[in-house]
């Protein structure tokens, strides 16, 4: 009977946590300005309506509201989604690793994050958090996003675009030409007779 009460307080205690996690969300969410929430769904519509002073505004405001709330996952991912829109490939690898980090249990966050390493031909990476991100998927909608990231990993793996790919010609090249000098040189050599 203790057993018993003991296991209901602490389901109870991450209910509460849980509870508290997705309420201080929710608050860090809503505390974004109209400035910056305006900014964000011209990102998401289409990047490449964003001037360059637009996007280093976003991110400057969202580097703001992830200092204000830093363990909300779900901030880093948009700070992360910015500094990609912003070409800061490495600042985005550093907050959706982060993002990764805080909550581990996030589509959003393992989608995101496999997206960029997918975009920087890092498949290995971008496969193993498009996995997770399936896995984690609630509803058709998330399980057909990560499907069809997860078949353009494929179509990448299988095609050799990935970092270091660039090499793969070549050494089809340097491959064949060795084996065509090492056919030369066991063939016997045969003289001719022009008499």
């Amino acid at each position: 009977m203790a057993e018993m009460i003991n296991t209901n307080l602490a389901l109870d205690e991450r209910t509460d946590l849980s509870t508290l996690d997705t309420k201080v969300s929710s608050l860090a969410l809503a505390s974004i300005s109209q400035e910056t929430h305006g900014l964000l769904l011209r990102m998401f519509s289409d990047p490449y309506l964003l001037e360059k002073e637009e996007r280093v505004s976003m991110v400057s405001q969202l580097r703001e509201f992830v200092e204000q709330f830093p363990d909300v996952s779900e901030l880093r991912v948009l700070l992360g989604m910015a500094l990609c829109v912003n070409f800061d490939a490495q600042a985005a690898i550093e907050e959706l690793r982060e993002s990764v980090r805080l909550a581990p249990d996030s589509f959003i966050a393992q989608l995101k994050f496999g997206e960029l390493w997918m975009r920087l031909r890092v498949t290995d990476q971008a496969e193993e958090h498009t996995l997770l991100a399936a896995k984690l998927a609630r509803n058709l909608a998330q399980s057909e996003m990560a499907r069809r990231q997860a078949a353009s990993i494929r179509t990448m793996k299988r095609e050799g675009v990935e970092r270091g790919g660039y090499s793969a010609p070549l050494q089809k090249l340097t491959s064949s030409l060795r084996r065509f000098w090492a056919r030369r040189r066991s063939e016997p050599v045969v003289a001719l007779d022009l008499s």
